[in-house]
């Protein structure tokens, strides 16, 4: 049985790149790429900022989610995360608790 998992955007403090991952476990990923122990990339980019996430039931569910956000325009993707975070705030210290 499949418990869940998280699709989500992290992106750097000038707010220019975005990052879509995918994850079980949130809390544990976003202090990932807050010290830069996430990928590469994000470590390379500086991508520290969980400004967007959603839950799904199963971990299948939230990689399908991936894989269609990572195709979408860059302003389709904007427009998402202004959808729950207009200000593009950083959301780690609401994710930190999630388990």
């Amino acid at each position: 049985m499949s418990k869940g998992g998280y699709v989500y955007i992290v992106t750097n403090k000038a707010r220019t790149v975005l990052y879509i991952g995918v994850t079980a476990n949130l809390s544990v990923r976003s202090y990932e790429h807050k010290f830069e122990k996430g990928s590469s990339f994000t470590s390379k980019y500086n991508c520290t900022d969980v400004v967007f996430y959603q839950f799904y039931d199963t971990i299948e569910e939230a990689i399908d989610r991936e894989k269609q956000l990572k195709n979408w325009h860059r302003k389709w993707k904007i427009n998402l995360i202004k959808t729950s975070n207009p200000t593009f705030k950083d959301l780690f210290d609401d994710v930190r608790d999630l388990v």
